[in-house]
């Protein structure tokens, strides 16, 4: 992906890199990821949602076709929306390139996970592709699980044709397309493609008719019987839900340290100019302070304070009084911040607290980036350059005060009024169980937290969607991190977030779903996670109900006895199996008229 940025010197890079690599002699092919003229014996691969039919294929006969990355979901950036992508979008797409002689789909990620500490890249928000087949705490998500794990058994069951059968394509309609592989005794796998988005289509293949939902790929093993539709979602529905076990609204259970703002007579870095932030704090911590002191002869004048930042975030004191903050976005890393402050007659300190949030990833030239503060005028008056004094992060971070041994370093008070640049305290046990634990930060604005001396990353709840929600809200916290009694919370808040609403939460499967057509599925199967039971049968409905798991009502043909009879099977069970049928609910409610199932059911 670099290969364009160096113009005509990209090619012989892409070769050096690629000699380099392969002189090693490791004994294992190389592979490098989204580069299509990846010189021999490096091999070209794909990576994206879409490899079936985004990809070129290999660049040499004698290179597999691979898919390094098939995305799940996507990262997310603070200020963006979690990006949903289905379950059928995923097997269509991992089905479509099989069927084009793909030797191989790599899931990324399959397991969601956490970005702890200071490791994830910039403005990417803490918890990473939560929306994954197993989610971020390691819990299954359904139907996406379920769905992909039947897509696989589909293909498996067609491995000795993929690998060994003779392969041909041929046309079922304008956007209907069949895959054939066709075995020396005459067995047979095929992978009937309807490519039209808006509509089902019947199509005749060997002789036989086939009903191909819209956007799908349905698998025949046997090139007759259909064991796997692309469209069409057997496996539950699941909904997650964050359950409050320890409250921390007390003020006498919070202590607090307010951060000291330094000034320039204090610091020993100096310089005449603005440093780069990145390369002066080496990534030793997410914040550079710049400082500088002035003379100011009018007494109380007030003016505006004009700083231009490369980002991430700038906060800005002014004779150790908070001014007034901005940020960047993912998108732009520049901004502007400008605020009205006060000065005094005399010497005036100012200071300003550049933050990075995680830094860039990935490109070319990452050398070139740049972060920090870039210009300022305050009066009209350019100190751009000028005798500028520099702190390389924060006291509490230098003395571990988030360490229960070096906890007590600084003298913690009361809690007070909330201000920015603060440090906070307090202990709690560990929830009761196995279930994960997350910490509910939505009453906070924006820093790190650490328990027992683990940071479990950055927040930044104050930065909102769209939407005007929080891009995350609870943060993970792993069992190994905790002991029985008296966990040490710690939390940096740079903002004015209270930490009266924040809330140890447990992280648990509540919920199951299940939804069957006559056409698909003949029965719903609803599991709960183990240790939990079907407790309430929240909705059921056999007849014609409306929407699907993710939302529905009951239609004009309803079964009077459904949730009466779908109790009867699963309540207090922790799995049930419930036909869609007549005979199980006493009867057709509307004869001649196609039947749904759909139960939604509580788990405790």
């Amino acid at each position: 992906m670099v290969e364009a940025a160096f113009h005509e010197k990209g090619p012989s890079y892409v070769r050096w890199a690629a000699a380099m690599a392969v002189n090693l002699q490791t004994g294992v092919p190389w592979v490098m990821c989204k580069q299509d003229d990846a010189p021999d014996p490096v091999i070209n691969s794909c990576n994206g949602m879409r490899c079936g039919e985004t990809f070129a294929g290999p660049n040499s006969p004698n290179k597999p076709s691979i898919w390094t990355e098939d995305w799940t979901s996507f990262y997310q950036a603070y200020g963006e929306e979690t990006y949903m992508r289905s379950a059928q979008d995923i097997a269509f797409h991992v089905a479509l390139f099989i069927a084009k002689t793909g030797s191989y789909v790599n899931y990324y990620m399959y397991h969601g996970g956490t970005n702890f500490g200071r490791t994830a890249s910039a403005f990417t928000i803490t918890s990473y592709y939560d929306q994954a087949p197993l989610d971020e705490y390691g819990l299954v998500r359904q139907p996406k699980w379920g769905h992909l794990k039947e897509l696989h058994a589909a293909i498996k069951s067609c491995s000795k044709l993929l690998l060994d059968g003779a392969y041909k394509t041929f046309s079922l309609g304008p956007l209907q397309q069949a895959y054939v592989f066709q075995g020396n005794s005459g067995q047979c796998a095929a992978f009937l493609v309807n490519n039209d988005g808006k509509q089902e289509v019947e199509v005749l293949f060997q002789s036989n008719s086939y009903k191909l939902p819209q956007k799908s790929i349905s698998i025949l093993p046997d090139c007759k019987t259909v064991t796997f539709n692309t469209a069409i979602v057997n496996a539950q529905y699941t909904t997650r839900s964050m359950t409050p076990n320890q409250k921390f609204n007390s003020v006498g259970k919070w202590e607090e340290y307010k951060e000291p703002i330094p000034e320039f007579d204090k610091t020993s870095l100096r310089s005449n100019r603005l440093l780069e932030h990145m390369s002066t704090t080496k990534d030793s911590s997410d914040y550079l302070w710049y400082t500088f002191r002035f003379q100011q002869n009018l007494p109380n004048a007030e003016s505006v304070l004009n700083a231009q930042s490369r980002g991430h975030v700038l906060h800005a004191y002014v004779n150790g009084v908070h001014a007034g903050s901005g940020h960047g976005s993912h998108q732009n890393t520049g901004f502007s911040l400008q605020t009205a402050v006060r000065l005094k007659n005399g010497t005036n300190n100012v200071a300003l607290l550049s933050a990075t949030v995680g830094l860039p990833d990935s490109g070319a030239y990452l050398e070139r980036k740049v972060a920090g503060l870039r210009r300022l005028r305050i009066q009209n008056k350019d100190f751009t350059t000028y005798k500028w004094g520099y702190q390389v992060g924060l006291l509490g971070e230098r003395l571990q005060i988030y360490m229960k041994n070096r906890s007590n370093i600084v003298k913690w008070n009361m809690l007070g009024t909330h201000q920015p640049l603060m440090w906070y305290k307090t202990l709690f046990d560990a929830p009761a169980g196995n279930d994960p634990v997350a910490l509910n930060l939505g009453s906070m604005g924006k820093g790190e937290a650490w328990v027992n001396g683990q940071s479990i990353g950055r927040y930044w709840v104050s930065f909102h969607t769209s939407q005007g929600r929080p891009s995350q809200t609870w943060y993970n916290i792993p069992r190994a991190f905790l002991k029985p009694t008296g966990n040490l919370l710690v939390l940096l808040e740079e903002e004015s977030g209270n930490p009266l609403g924040i809330t140890v939460d447990t992280v648990s499967v509540t919920k199951v779903c299940g939804y069957a057509s006559e056409s698909h599925l003949s029965a719903i199967q609803l599991s709960c996670p183990p240790n939990r039971n079907i407790s309430t049968i929240i909705f059921a409905s056999f007849g014609t109900p409306s929407g699907n798991c993710e939302g529905y009502a009951t239609g004009n043909c309803h079964s009077s006895s459904s949730k009466v009879n779908v109790e009867k099977a699963c309540k207090g069970k922790g799995s049930c199996s419930i036909p869609q049928s007549n005979q199980f609910f006493g009867g057709d409610p509307c004869p001649g008229i196609p039947k749904v199932l759909l139960v939604d059911a509580q788990c405790t």
